[in-house]
C-alpha cells in the first residue's frame, strides 16, 4: 500500500515506529505536514496539494492530527476520505473523541461507566455542580486541554470554587468530575486496535502528582485487566467508532470508570511497558481492513 501520515513532526517516537512497521512489511509510508496541505474543495472533484504538487495515487491515510490542530487536520482528512482513501480513523470518529463533553454524552448514552461529571454555563451554578459530583475534592479539567494540562485537583470546596470561578472569570470550558481516590493517583491505559485490547498498562503520577500521565513524570508498568475491564475497553472504542485508540480506565469502588478514548494514542509508553510490537500490530490490522474506497462516512459530518 502506498500510506499517507498526517503527522507534524517526523522525529517524534510514534512516527518513526510506524514507518519502520510499514516499510517492514513492504509497504511506502509519506510523512505529511498536516499544516502544510492545500486543499481544493471542489464539486465532485476533491485535491490535496502539498509542496506543490498535488497528492494522487495514497491507498490509506494515517491521521496522528495534535489536539491543537484538531479542525483544520480533521478538514484534511475529511479531504483524503472524500477521494476514497481509506482511513485508519475516520474524521467523525475523531471529531467525537476530541470533543470531551460529546464522547462523555456517547460514552453515557452506551451504558459504559464513568465518573459522575457536571457541566454548566452559568457561572452562577458553581454550588450546584459541585454539589453534583458529590462536593470536593473534585477534578476540573479544561475542555480543550490533553496530556494531563488543565486538569487541576479542587481538594476543599473553597479551592474547588476559586479554581472554577477563575477559569469562568477567563471565558475557559470547563467540565467538573468526581475524584476517584481509591484508584491511587494511577490509571490504566487500554490500547485498543479492531476492536481488541492488545496492550494494557498501568500508569502511575509523579511523586505528589494526580494526575498520571507519563508527559508529566509518570511511569508505567504492564498490568493484566479484568475482563470487565477489557469489555468496557472495547465498548468505548466501539462507541467512538474508533478502530485504533487508547481507552484510559480508573479502578473504581464501582467497576471501571473511562476517563478519556484517545484517537492519537502515542506508541513509546505502551510498547516500553509491555515489550509489544504495537506498531506493527497497527499496520497489520491495516492490510486486514483495508478495501479500496473503503469510508463508511465519506468525509460527511
Amino acid at each position: 500500500m502506498k500510506i499517507a501520515m498526517l503527522a507534524r513532526n517526523p522525529n517524534l517516537y510514534s512516527h518513526k515506529r510506524l514507518v519502520e512497521a510499514a516499510e517492514a512489511r513492504g509497504h511506502e509510508l509519506d510523512i505529511i505536514n498536516t499544516l502544510r496541505v492545500s486543499m481544493n474543495i471542489t464539486s465532485l472533484k476533491p485535491e490535496i496539494y502539498y509542496g506543490g504538487s498535488k497528492l494522487t495515487g495514497y491507498d490509506a491515510v494515517i491521521p496522528r492530527i495534535g489536539v491543537s490542530v484538531t479542525q483544520f487536520g480533521l478538514a484534511v482528512l475529511r479531504q483524503f476520505e472524500m477521494m476514497g482513501v481509506y482511513p485508519l480513523n475516520e474524521s467523525v470518529a475523531i471529531g467525537r473523541s476530541r470533543d470531551k463533553l460529546r464522547s462523555l454524552q456517547i460514552l453515557a448514552r452506551r451504558g459504559i461507566g464513568l465518573p459522575v461529571t457536571a457541566f454548566a454555563h452559568d457561572p452562577k451554578k458553581t454550588d450546584e455542580v459541585l454539589s453534583i459530583v458529590g462536593g470536593a475534592p473534585v477534578v476540573i479539567k479544561l475542555l480543550e486541554g490533553t496530556q494531563g494540562i488543565g486538569v487541576v485537583l479542587g481538594e476543599t470546596e473553597k479551592s474547588a470554587k476559586s479554581v472554577i470561578e477563575a477559569f469562568r472569570g477567563a471565558n475557559v470550558a470547563i467540565m467538573v468530575q468526581e475524584f476517584i481516590k481509591e484508584a491511587g493517583n494511577s490509571d490504566i491505559r487500554c490500547f485498543v486496535i479492531g476492536g481488541k485490547v492488545v496492550a494494557s498498562m498501568e500508569r502511575k503520577g509523579a511523586e505528589g502528582d494526580f494526575r498520571s500521565n507519563i508527559h508529566r513524570g509518570g511511569s508505567s508498568r504492564a498490568i493484566r485487566i479484568t475482563p470487565q475491564e477489557r469489555s468496557t475497553a472495547v465498548e468505548a472504542a466501539k462507541a467512538m467508532g474508533l478502530n485504533v485508540c487508547g481507552v484510559d480506565i480508573l479502578r473504581s469502588n464501582h467497576g471501571p470508570v473511562v476517563m478519556e478514548v484517545n484517537s492519537s494514542p502515542g506508541l513509546e509508553g505502551i510498547e516500553n511497558a509491555t515489550g509489544k510490537d504495537i506498531a506493527g500490530m497497527i499496520i497489520e490490522f491495516m492490510e486486514k481492513d483495508f478495501k479500496p474506497g473503503k469510508v463508511r462516512t465519506k468525509g460527511k459530518g
